[in-house]
C-alpha cells in the first residue's frame, strides 16, 4: 500500500512568478550581491512594511549580529532576551561578546514578559553586569508588546533591537512588526511566510545605522579602488538570486498571511475546546500571522505532545515541539534567568502543527483526523 503524501510543517510557497524573476535575474547576469536586484528587494520590503531604511543580508541571525556589533559590546556587558525563542536570536549576543539574561514569557502573547524586565536589570546589577540592550522576539508570527518593553528600555537608557524573524506580515496596532525598536531583524528562511531560500534583513528608521550595517555586511570596505578597511566586517550580503526570489514573494505577502490565518481558523474550529486543546492566543491589537499554528494540550489528557507527534509522524505528517527554552539548553546551563515557568509549561504542553500556505483544507482535515483518533484511543 502506498504511503500517504508527506504533509510538511511549513514548506516554501513558490511558483511561476518566482521562476520568472529568477530567470530574468539569471539571464541578466546578476548572480552575486552586486547589481540592482538586492536594492530593489530592500525597497520593496521597506515600502510594504513602512520602514525608512533596510539592508538585505544572508540571514536573520546575521542581521541581529550586525545590530549588536554596532553596540561595541565588551566582557561584563549583558543583553536581556526571551528564553522562549530560536537560538538564532540568542547566539549573536554571545558572538558579539555579551552575556544573555533570559526572561520568561507572558501568558498573554508568549513573548518576553515586560513585567519581568526590572527584575532582569536588578539581577544584572547584582551580578556586576551592565545591560546594554534588550532583544525581544516576535514569536511564531505575533508581535511582542514593544511599547511596554521600550518604556522600560528608555527608562534605563538602552536600545531595543527586535528579533522579528518569525513575524513578517504581523502587525501591532496597525504598525508592521519591528516598528518601535531601534532596529529589527527579519528572516526569509525556507520555512518562513515569504522566503528568499535563505536570507534576512535589518530595518530601521535610522538611516545612519542601516548604512553602517550595510558596510559591515560587505566586509567594511571603504570607498577606494583598492580594498581598504578601517575595521573588520563580515561577509553577510544577500545574493541577487535570493533577492529575486524575495521580490516575487513580496507581491504575495498578504495572500500568504491570509492563508495561514485561515489554516489556523480551521484547526481551531475543528479541535479548539475539545480534548483539553487550546491554541496560541492572539493578543489585543495584534494581527498574528500564524506562521505556525501552535496547539497546547492539557497534561491531564492521556495523549502527550510527544505521543501525538509520533502518531502524526507515523501518518507521514510533520509536527514539532514548541521551542525549547534557552535556559534549559545545555549551551546556557549557567545563564541568568528570570523565571515564572511559563515558557517551561508551553514547551512541555505545546506542539507546532503543519501550517504552510500550500496546504489544502483536505490536508488540514487529515491532520485533525489523526489528532482526534489519537486522543480517542
Amino acid at each position: 500500500m502506498t504511503a500517504p503524501t508527506r504533509i510538511p510543517l511549513s514548506a516554501p510557497d513558490i511558483g511561476p512568478a518566482e521562476r520568472v524573476r529568477l530567470l530574468e535575474t539569471f539571464d541578466a547576469g546578476w548572480v552575486s550581491s552586486a547589481g540592482p536586484v538586492v536594492e530593489a528587494f530592500e525597497r520593496a520590503f521597506a515600502e510594504a512594511t513602512g520602514f525608512a531604511h533596510a539592508t538585505a543580508v544572508s540571514s536573520g541571525t546575521a542581521a541581529l549580529h550586525l545590530a549588536l556589533t554596532m553596540l561595541d559590546l565588551k566582557p561584563g556587558d549583558a543583553v536581556i532576551a526571551p528564553t522562549l525563542t530560536f537560538i538564532g536570536g540568542i547566539s549573536p549576543i554571545v558572538h558579539a561578546g555579551a552575556r544573555p539574561i533570559f526572561v520568561d514569557s507572558s501568558p498573554a502573547d508568549w513573548n518576553l514578559d515586560p513585567r519581568l524586565l526590572e527584575q532582569a536589570f536588578d539581577r544584572a546589577r547584582t551580578e556586576g553586569l551592565t545591560v546594554r540592550a534588550i532583544v525581544p522576539a516576535d514569536l511564531y508570527g505575533q508581535c511582542c508588546d514593544i511599547d511596554a518593553i521600550r518604556a522600560v528600555a528608555d527608562a534605563h537608557g538602552v536600545p531595543v533591537i527586535l528579533d522579528s524573524a518569525e513575524a513578517v506580515g504581523a502587525t501591532l496596532n496597525g504598525r508592521h512588526a519591528g516598528h518601535g525598536a531601534s532596529a529589527a531583524a527579519f528572516s526569509f528562511n525556507g520555512n518562513k511566510i515569504i522566503t528568499t531560500g535563505g536570507g534576512g534583513l535589518l530595518a530601521s528608521e535610522d538611516g545612519a545605522l542601516v548604512a553602517r550595517a550595510r558596510n559591515l555586511a560587505a566586509a567594511a570596505r571603504l570607498p577606494a579602488v583598492h580594498y581598504e578597511h578601517a575595521e573588520v566586517g563580515f561577509n553577510y550580503r544577500m545574493l541577487s538570486l535570493a533577492a529575486a526570489l524575495g521580490l516575487a514573494q513580496m507581491e504575495a505577502l498578504e495572500t500568504r498571511v491570509a492563508r495561514r490565518r485561515a489554516i489556523f481558523d480551521r484547526y481551531e474550529a475543528r479541535l479548539g475546546g475539545r480534548f483539553g486543546v487550546a491554541f496560541a492566543p492572539e493578543a489585543p491589537g495584534r494581527r498574528h500571522t500564524r506562521w505556525l499554528t501552535v496547539m497546547l494540550m492539557d497534561p491531564e489528557f492521556v495523549a502527550s505532545p510527544d505521543r501525538l507527534r509520533l502518531a502524526l509522524d507515523a501518518a507521514n505528517i510533520e509536527a514539532r515541539p514548541v521551542w525549547k527554552p534557552m535556559h534549559l539548553q545545555p549551551a546556557f546551563r549557567d545563564a541568568l534567568m528570570i523565571n515564572e515557568r511559563v515558557a517551561e509549561t508551553l514547551f512541555a504542553n505545546g506542539l507546532c502543527l503543519p501550517s504552510g500556505s500550500t496546504l489544502t483544507d483536505a490536508d488540514i482535515d487529515r491532520v485533525c483526523d489523526v489528532i482526534e483518533a489519537t486522543f480517542d484511543a
